[in-house]
């Protein structure tokens, strides 16, 4: 770079842009638009929630996250960080034919990585000296510390750049400032309308770094004090395999148990039973296994018949079903609305999944989310318009308005109808299947409790508990 960089940088609040490491003056026309199209784009695909801590209202926060779905992850933390932030992408998205212009338009500045071009990776001094006055003008930083979206079912091992970056920040400014994780947990990353939880962690502050320690030591304990805190909000498995034990072991202690059923509340127990399943495979008490295949047996007789293991404890009687039922009459002259819905959207929804698994295959399976929300974003827009303007060719341009004009609501509508419909029945199958079959689930209930009082067990031995 010739120019000073308070030359080239504009601060956020300017709206205009930025120029960084030779990628050149790109004008942020998506920064101050990025939460709701983020907000749009996440809760089409999943069911979100958020819970946790908030993030401070005015002042420089870097906000810290786990990165397992490509560009998903950073729509999520715009969408709930509850403020606008700045990202740090790696260089290569920004030149990307089909993701660049949405990397430049947000404001994103780039990062070059060793395995990239080695000979670019001195320019991340420039693009660190543009984030530390992004964070000395008082806005949010959003950078995801393992330098890489994977598939993996832990956290890769930390970079240190956003120690070096907090580092640097606080020079300018003075002080230091909240660093925040944020944990991103999929309940199943590629599948339509799953869950996916965004935990907020607190706010940690970390003064006692600056000044005390050579900066080196400095950078590698602000490391270690991220990754702490960004595990306390995330899951790590040692392996995928472990994931539906760990969440049977969850669901089992909470029906029998009782325990708080908000995201973040299911997030930590899921944390506690990994740690605990870790901390067992490492001893010599081999007391877990048995237990560890009693549960993957009692997960897959439940899941024959349909039953949670908080539906198999429940004890509906006939007038709670009767109230229940008579509640959602309402609802039953809006499911024609779900099977119209599904059967005219049908095709762009199959043009939308083959064309984004065509596209992510070079790019891995971390991107296929990523590649259905963007090219959904072009198809379901285009469908509209060429099923308005046949119907306008035949019925009139009020028509083919009418049509343009109630479609996306109608997208929406069926598919919340659905969600509700899927859910209507799965309930009253489980109560159909508990009045039925009581005798052939008592056996099956008798062995949940006793699995729930083995987990105590195990969970005393390692000191945890959820």
């Amino acid at each position: 770079m010739g120019r000073g960089v308070k030359d080239l940088l504009p601060t956020p609040q300017a709206g205009r842009g930025f120029r960084t490491g030779g990628i050149g003056f790109r004008p942020m026309w998506l920064y101050r638009a990025m939460p709701i199209i983020s907000e749009l784009a996440t809760r089409s695909y999943y069911r979100v929630s958020v819970a946790g801590a908030r993030l401070p209202a005015t002042g420089p926060v870097l906000l810290v996250a786990n990165h397992n779905n490509s560009l998903v992850d950073p729509a999520l933390v715009a969408a709930m960080a509850g403020r606008k932030v700045r990202f740090l992408a790696k260089a290569p998205l920004f030149t990307h034919p089909l993701i660049g212009w949405l990397v430049r338009g947000v404001g994103s500045v780039p990062v070059y990585r060793q395995q990239d071009d080695p000979s670019l990776v001195a320019q991340n001094l420039d693009s660190f000296r543009d984030v530390h006055r992004v964070l000395a003008a008082g806005d949010v930083v959003g950078i995801f510390p393992e330098g890489i979206s994977h598939s993996a079912s832990r956290l890769a091992p930390l970079k240190t750049g956003a120690a070096r970056i907090a580092i640097g920040a606080a020079q300018q400014l003075g002080s230091d400032f909240p660093i925040i994780a944020m944990g991103l947990v999929f309940r199943d990353r590629d599948a339509f309308r799953s869950e996916a939880h965004v935990i907020i962690g607190e706010i940690f502050r970390w003064d006692d770094l600056l000044g005390e320690i050579s900066n080196r030591s400095a950078v590698r304990e602000l490391t270690e004090r991220i990754e702490r805190a960004m595990r306390r909000v995330s899951i790590n498995l040692e392996a995928w395999e472990d994931e539906p034990l760990v969440r049977t072991a969850e669901e089992v202690w909470r029906a029998e148990f009782g325990a708080e059923e908000t995201p973040a509340a299911e997030v930590e127990r899921i944390r506690v039973i990994t740690e605990a399943l870790q901390a067992l495979r490492a001893g010599t008490d081999a007391g877990w296994r048995e237990t560890a295949a009693e549960l993957r047996a009692h997960r897959s007789a439940l899941e024959a018949i349909g039953l949670s293991p908080d539906a198999l404890r429940m004890d509906v009687s006939a007038m709670d079903a009767l109230r229940w039922a008579l509640t959602r009459i309402p609802f039953l002259p809006l499911i024609p609305i779900s099977f119209l819905g599904a059967i005219f959207f049908w095709l762009p929804k199959q043009l939308t999944v083959r064309a984004a698994a065509w596209v992510a295959k070079a790019e891995g399976d971390d991107t296929i989310v990523t590649h259905r929300v963007l090219v959904g974003a072009i198809v379901f827009p285009l469908w509209i318009v060429v099923t308005s303007v046949l119907v306008g060719l035949r019925f009139g341009w009020m028509a083919g308005a009418l049509l343009a004009f109630v479609q996306p609501a109608w997208a929406f509508a069926a598919l919340a109808v659905g969600e509700r419909r899927q859910a209507i029945w799965r309930s009253v199958r489980r109560y159909l299947l508990r009045q039925t079959s009581g005798a052939r689930l008592e056996p099956l209930r008798a062995r949940q409790r006793g699995l729930a009082e083995r987990l105590r067990e195990l969970l005393e031995r390692t000191s945890v508990a959820p």
